[in-house]
């Protein structure tokens, strides 16, 4: 536990105003019922970031969506949505192979952005520890990266992960983080 508080850690460090969202107290969501709700346990770094902080949004860009306790299974239904949009492009073959979830090996969303980028994990192994990141650009570009989200996260902020087709300005040189209420729409 403490190496994945650790990711958490590094992650703060890349992005220092997220800190001001931090949460008081531990929240409370209820891992039970959601991820028996989704049919699959999710990684532990990003259990951890989901107990310690809100949804985040990042630049008024990357919206990196956490389960709210109370609303697990809103969460899940998120998920599903998610699964069925990245069906569609898989039925016109513009997936480069990779899978929705539920199918083995599938993709499940995380994190996407303003301008329709996804950022899902690769369901590649029993283990959700050891699922990489996968990331859908808008412009039709996909990349995979052998970390976490946490870590993956920290890695684009500390400019030690290039992701390719984002644009220019992601990861900006001075990245704010708002609450999803606070965001600009």
């Amino acid at each position: 536990m403490a190496d994945i508080m650790l990711r958490v850690e590094e992650l703060e460090a890349a992005l220092p105003s997220m800190t001001q969202r931090r949460a008081l107290t531990r929240r409370s969501v209820d891992w039970a019922a959601l991820e028996a709700d989704l049919g699959t346990a999710l990684p532990s770094d990003f259990r951890s970031l989901a107990e310690t902080y809100p949804v985040l949004v990042v630049d008024d860009f990357l919206v990196v969506s956490v389960p709210r306790p109370g609303a697990e299974a809103a969460w899940a239904s998120g998920c599903r949505d998610e699964s069925e949009i990245l069906q569609d492009l898989y039925e016109m073959g513009d997936t480069e192979d990779y899978v929705p979830y539920p199918e083995p090996g599938g993709l499940l969303c995380w994190a996407e952005s303003n301008e329709g980028d996804g950022f899902y994990w690769r369901m590649s192994s029993p283990d959700p520890d050891a699922w990489p990141v996968v990331v859908r650009g808008a412009n039709g570009d996909w990349s995979e990266f052998p970390v976490g989200a946490v870590e993956f996260l920290a890695g684009v902020y500390r400019r030690t992960i290039d992701v390719p087709g984002m644009p220019r300005s992601f990861p900006s040189d001075d990245p704010k983080v708002l609450g999803l209420s606070d965001r600009i729409d």
